[in-house]
């Protein structure tokens, strides 16, 4: 028995890749916990099991002496072979997140398991099982089940259940990934990949230099006769790539991304990394692209912000400016012209006008019943109130010298 437990350990170790180390302490465990359910042993006794890590041999220590003759008994050893297998699992799972936590940022091979409430779950061929979740699926991919599939490793968490492996194919690094398998070159390091942007299913823009003046960045991904791209886009179910020379002059950047649109000109606005690009009436379309896809693209790929404008757009905003110019100056002209006579009525009108626009009662100690004496001795706004003086006002009922004197003061702010 002892050296047939040390062989299915051994086997466990080769099939699954859990230590045997850690098998022979899970079933010291079990064993103990075997054994306690058939001894009775007080609280202060120490007791522990130990197997021979080259026969296999199963010894039992109380308080340090070795215990014979030890019959664990049917219920104790179905007891420790749960324990067992449940040890077994739970190292197996921690195998696998171990292995698969290293290879986040890598692409893995799989197979289409079985669909789930959107999701599509994958078997990575047999080792565990990855969730290829909704959000990280191409809108235009389409898979059957049996399928084979590759994907990239996003994210590795503990579960209870396991590990959960989440997978993507609307990642940008999948193409970056799938690119650097592709080209040599970029595996090599000779070719770099400096920036990606993309929009899963529809179009990715990818801008690559080379540390070798005599290797041509985009030829390398390109390929023979289109070879090496053309791979990618399959794999990718069609996916539309655009391979841009990556470029330290901003504006020759910002054109080469903009691609396959020219552009005319380009501003930058360097404290806001804002660039205004000029085009040609017949590249507005192309150069922002369906529903602004390639203008998008373009912007993440190079950091900026860019506003795209024809030269058209540009002389009718500078058109209008000039007129917009023009017509302040007319009328700041005008207003210096005017007679001072007139301006002084114009001032005087105003000046009535808001007299007038602030009725009696909003004077502070205006109250109902001296607003009825002002309107009944006939001063009904600012201006009659101010005409009247404090002599007149003493002679409304509820208006003595000094509130006639703060009336009149509050009135004549108003002036």
């Amino acid at each position: 028995m002892s050296q047939e437990l040390l062989a299915i350990i051994e086997q466990i170790e080769r099939e699954k890749g859990i230590k045997k180390e850690v098998m022979l302490e899970a079933v010291e465990s079990a064993m103990l916990s075997a054994a306690k359910r058939v001894i009775d042993l007080k609280p202060e006794e120490e007791f522990k099991v130990e197997i021979d890590r080259n026969s296999g041999t199963i010894r039992a220590y109380r308080n340090g002496e070795e215990v014979t003759n030890i019959d664990f008994g049917r219920i104790a050893a179905s007891t420790a072979r749960q324990v067992i297998i449940q040890k077994m699992r739970e190292a197996e799972k921690d195998v696998v997140f171990t292995e698969f936590q290293a290879k986040v940022g890598e692409i893995v091979s799989g197979t289409v398991y079985r669909f789930e409430k959107g999701n599509i779950i994958i078997d990575l061929l047999g080792k565990a099982e990855g969730v290829l979740l909704k959000r990280e699926q191409s809108a235009k991919e389409e898979f059957k089940q049996g399928q084979r599939i590759r994907a990239y490793i996003a994210e590795v968490k503990k579960d209870t259940k396991g590990p959960q492996i989440i997978l993507s194919r609307a990642h940008p690094n999948l193409v970056k990934k799938l690119f650097e398998m592709e080209v040599p070159e970029i595996y090599e390091g000779i070719v770099e990949i400096k920036s990606i942007s993309r929009q899963a299913g529809e179009r990715t823009k990818i801008a690559v230099f080379s540390k070798n003046d005599k290797v041509d960045s985009v030829g390398a991904c390109v390929g023979m006769r289109g070879n090496r791209v053309r791979n990618i886009v399959n794999e990718l179910q069609g996916e539309k790539i655009d391979i841009v020379r990556y470029n330290d002059d901003v504006r020759e950047y910002i054109k080469a991304a903009l691609s396959p649109a020219k552009v005319a000109e380009i501003k930058l606005i360097k404290e806001k990394s804002k660039a205004e690009v000029i085009v040609d009436d017949d590249q507005l379309s192309l150069s922002i692209g369906k529903h602004g896809q390639n203008v998008r693209l373009a912007s993440r790929l190079v950091g900026w912000e860019l506003d795209i404008r024809t030269k058209a757009m540009v002389a009718a905003e500078a058109l209008k400016a000039e007129e917009s110019l023009a017509a302040a100056k007319t009328e700041t002209a005008a207003v210096a012209e005017e007679p001072v006579e007139k301006k002084k009525a114009k001032k005087k009108a105003k000046k009535e006008t808001k007299q007038e626009t602030v009725a009696l009662s909003e004077l502070p100690g205006v109250t109902d019943k001296i607003l009825e004496g002002l309107k009944a001795a006939g001063i009904k706004s600012i201006e009659d109130l101010l005409k009247a003086k404090a002599e007149g006002l003493i002679e409304v009922k509820g208006i003595g010298e000094k509130k006639a004197e703060k009336l009149i003061a509050e009135a004549k702010k108003l002036k």
